[in-house]
């Protein structure tokens, strides 16, 4: 570990335009020193010439690594493993980080040494389009630390945060998963109950496009239900490790998605998951609540007419619910 450095991971396949401002988004920080650690996750256009290009413009600070296709997870582990900072910042080729980021956040987690994490304001924006103004999702709120809140929801984005190096090492490998794998790896920091930094301004920009996103399609795609179902999974083991009961609000809310993604894997065909979801669901909302009329009566019905009749059916009337 090189004390003060900042490793900026950034995986990448097949954005050779918006890698660029992304990583100019970082040689653009006001705070030094920093390594930017590109990952060409098995690019198939001109993604890999351009990350060399960038290498040999900016030999001292810029370094890539090429690999086959392995998804955002296993990319993003191949970058931690090649990290020399103290701190870690990941950051999506799709997004930018602001100026000032590791000037403000750094200069926060070493006046706050029991914080591990430093977050700030986001704004999303449109690929070129003036910004939003408005901090994006949470991040505008003061929060101390990541659970319970991170149950309702991963409240920031992958550019958000700035790592302190012990937490990120604690926390292990990312996991082979290319949905809501940076949800249950958040999660899996929380479960060290480590204080949150706030600086309150925005530090990054989410940045929203019509080409491809692996975050799009979590409903209709099985291997990303497949994913989001093993993800779910472990954010409900994480959350007990860390305490969190089923009398708490969030883990309520958390139970209500479980359900809910058990209905749409069963649409989808998905038994084996379905049925282990609506179990895990029954766990977290609590031995009278899990006895409840709703889990009584979709548990039958999926046993007379089967799991994957069942969530189709579900799926329809939630969607007529919500017409």
């Amino acid at each position: 570990m090189m004390e003060g450095v900042v490793s900026t991971i950034i995986p990448v396949h097949n954005r050779a335009g918006m890698l660029r401002e992304a990583v100019a988004s970082v040689l653009s920080q006001t705070y030094r020193p920093i390594e930017i650690i590109v990952v060409d996750d098995g690019s198939t256009d001109d993604t890999a010439r351009v990350a060399d290009q960038l290498v040999r413009t900016h030999p001292q600070e810029v370094h890539v690594i090429h690999q086959s296709n392995t998804g955002p997870g296993l990319a993003r582990e191949a970058g931690r493993q090649a990290a020399r900072g103290e701190f870690i910042q990941y950051l999506d080729s799709d997004d930018l980080l602001l100026p000032e980021k590791f000037e403000k956040q750094v200069a926060g987690l070493n006046a706050n040494s029991q914080c591990g994490v430093s977050y700030g304001k986001t704004r999303l924006g449109r690929k070129g389009e003036a910004s939003n103004t408005v901090a994006w999702k949470r991040t505008g709120e003061r929060t101390e630390t990541m659970f319970p809140s991170f149950l309702e929801s991963r409240w920031w984005g992958t550019s958000t945060p700035l790592y302190r190096r012990r937490v990120t090492d604690q926390a292990g490998s990312w996991l082979d998963l290319r949905n809501e794998e940076d949800w249950e790896y958040d999660c899996r920091i929380a479960t060290q109950a480590i204080l949150l930094n706030y600086v309150a301004e925005f530090v990054s920009e989410e940045r929203d496009h019509d080409e491809h996103r692996l975050s799009r399609g979590g409903t209709r795609d099985n291997r990303k239900l497949k994913d989001r179902a093993a993800a779910h999974a472990l954010i409900l083991t994480h959350a007990r490790e860390a305490g969190i009961g089923a009398g708490a609000a969030e883990m309520q809310h958390f139970a209500r998605e479980l359900f809910l993604l058990s209905r749409q894997c069963g649409a989808a065909g998905l038994d084996e998951e379905s049925k282990e979801l609506f179990a895990l669901a029954r766990k977290a909302s609590g031995e009278a609540r899990g006895r409840g009329w709703d889990f009584e009566l979709y548990s039958f019905f999926a046993n007379v007419v089967g799991w994957n009749r069942a969530g189709k059916l579900a799926c329809l009337s939630d969607r007529y619910r919500r017409a």
